[in-house]
């Protein structure tokens, strides 16, 4: 997925989870943050921040803040915190033959009372797809959620109980960056989520990690990540 334009600013502080102040060209900008998660690892006073021009002209903020440079052991690491990146990532990759190939490809499908990221059609029949993005990461280890997510939990017990009446679903991990090596539940933040995967993956829902290849200006579906859906010592499944 590609922006169409794309600016460096340092970032200053964030008031509140919808908007941060930057600093660009002398000036300090209100720019609206595209991720509502914490990110309080990322969005460090002095940090290089990357943002692109809203697209609602209503809008008080001129300005979508989209990406930022992380320091590491190994030197700056380059993270998208778009939450629609995933998604629109992930649908290029879908439609690309990514999980096989599809001659249907919806997103935001209905299924009774539920809602999943995308629904596919393809010779293997029918794919309920939900996607996850995850920008915390620490020492290589990606993890998701960053906070409790009710909504996140909610999306894979539906499709552990659609996958235990035969129909083919996956959970897709977006990790949006590179330079990590294995994936795993925030179990620290929220087990509950950690043990529904777990119960997920039993039911026969396929559970995927992918990293992506980041650029200020696009994301992209890059290669696995092995997952590791082991408690941690003193916590059962």
């Amino acid at each position: 997925m590609q922006y169409s334009s794309v600016t460096a600013a340092r970032f200053l502080s964030r008031p509140n989870r919808f908007v941060a102040l930057v600093e660009q060209g002398g000036r300090v900008l209100t720019v609206h943050v595209k991720n509502t998660g914490r990110c309080a690892e990322l969005l460090q006073p002095g940090t290089t921040v990357y943002l692109t021009p809203g697209q609602n002209p209503a809008r008080k903020t001129s300005f979508d803040l989209i990406a930022v440079e992380k320091p590491t052991s190994a030197g700056l690491r380059l993270i998208n915190m778009d939450s629609a990146a995933p998604n629109a990532a992930a649908r290029e990759w879908l439609a690309a033959g990514g999980l096989g190939a599809l001659t249907v490809l919806k997103p935001e499908y209905r299924l009774g009372d539920s809602r999943f990221d995308f629904y596919g059609e393809g010779a293997f029949g029918r794919l309920l797809v939900e996607v996850k993005g995850c920008t915390l990461e620490e020492d290589g280890l990606a993890r998701f959620p960053d906070a409790p997510t009710l909504r996140g939990l909610k999306h894979v017990q539906e499709l552990t109980a659609l996958a235990a009446q035969g129909e083919h679903c996956a959970v897709l991990i977006v990790i949006q960056m590179k330079g990590v090596h294995t994936f795993a539940p925030n179990w620290s933040t929220q087990p509950a989520f950690g043990r529904a995967l777990a119960a997920a993956e039993a039911a026969g829902v396929r559970l995927i990690a992918m990293d992506c290849r980041v650029a200020p200006d696009h994301m992209i579906l890059d290669r696995p990540v092995p997952i590791d859906l082991a408690p941690p010592p003193g916590l059962s499944l």
